[in-house]
């Protein structure tokens, strides 16, 4: 099978994936429109967990290393989402189960509501501060490219590897790591840190749905509209770096300027939802009010806006960086290697 083909089967089958777990959660809440609200902010919360710098470093240094041994790897991003699913999936249902004794001791879960609201805060801002400074690395990077000064491959490497604390830490397992499929592993070790602050949020969901008598079953469309999510970004991010050091062989300037706009794009929604929540918990203790203040209140209150609000800057970043890409005629640059 070609290239081309695996691609589209590949995107076919993630997009009925995707569609499945929607029509699960339309048929179990098409009646409750804040449960509607809150799969939504669930598959929200998966879409931005793929571009934590840990699911970005693993995918983008197995594919570079596939590539190098002769690979053209389309489903690095799929194994490693589907590891770090499975994951998701046990802890989901272990917190919903466990979630059922404590409310009939301890009556409310609204204390962990609170809690896991801040820890998710601090997490988010923390990602997007380290982030950042990546960023302001491979910035730096393609401004000396763009102005006529040499691309050393190694540097950029270098540069990207200091993404993600897992994927520094799990580093020698990326060399036993020779096909796709292999990337189950990884993912699911990377799962087992289960440290970053969607996963704490979907956790709570979890919780909080257990705690108001929903079934098991029930239940478990959260964690599967996660996983779909997730799932559709990570191997969309393992697709778009093959075309990125594909491209990279004969315009190294696309490399710099992709691996700049998803660091990019994982900073601003990292810094917006870890903001709002941390507005949010300022605002309820100290009872602040005024129009930012409603609004923040609205956002967190209403999670289906927040994940309209995270989709949009999704869109528009990745359409606002093409036509910037394209206005500015950077693939006409000539790199010196």
């Amino acid at each position: 099978m070609g290239l081309k083909s695996r691609i589209i089967g590949s995107f076919m089958l993630l997009l009925g994936a995707n569609a499945a777990a929607w029509i699960w959660a339309i048929h179990c809440f098409h009646g409750y429109p804040v449960l509607l609200g809150t799969a939504l902010l669930a598959y929200t919360f998966g879409l931005r967990h793929a571009v934590d710098a840990d699911h970005i470093a693993a995918i983008d240094n197995v594919t570079r290393k596939l590539m190098q041994q002769g690979q053209r790897p389309v489903g690095v991003g799929t194994y490693f989402s589907l590891g770090h699913s499975t994951i998701v999936f046990g802890l989901s249902v272990a917190i919903a189960l466990t979630s059922v004794a404590i409310k009939d001791r301890f009556g409310s879960l609204e204390s962990f509501g609170m809690i896991g609201t801040g820890i998710s805060a601090f997490f988010l801002l923390a990602i997007a501060a380290a982030n950042l400074l990546i960023l302001l690395s491979v910035f730096r990077t393609f401004q000396v490219v763009r102005n006529g000064g040499a691309y050393v491959d190694e540097d950029m490497d270098l540069i990207l590897s200091q993404r993600g604390f897992f994927g520094r830490f799990f580093r020698f397992l990326f060399r036993l790591i020779n096909r796709s499929w292999h990337m189950y592993l990884l993912g699911f070790l990377f799962g087992l840190g289960f440290d970053t602050a969607t996963e704490v949020g979907l956790l709570g969901i979890s919780a909080t749905a257990a705690s108001k008598g929903l079934p098991i079953w029930s239940i478990l469309v959260f964690p599967a509209l996660f996983a779909a999510g997730m799932a559709l970004i990570d191997a969309t991010d393992g697709i778009l770096m093959l075309g990125a050091y594909g491209w990279a062989f004969v315009k190294p300037i696309r490399k710099l300027y992709y691996n700049m706009t998803i660091t990019f794009v994982s900073v601003l929604i990292a810094a917006i939802i870890g903001g709002i929540e941390a507005l949010g918990l300022i605002g309820d203790q100290f009872k602040l009010q005024g129009r930012l203040w409603d609004a923040i209140g609205v956002l967190n209150d209403n999670f289906g806006l927040l994940g309209f609000v995270i989709i949009g800057v999704f869109v528009f970043s990745w359409i606002a960086s093409l036509a910037i890409y394209r206005l500015n005629r950077y693939d006409e640059i000539e790199v010196k290697i």
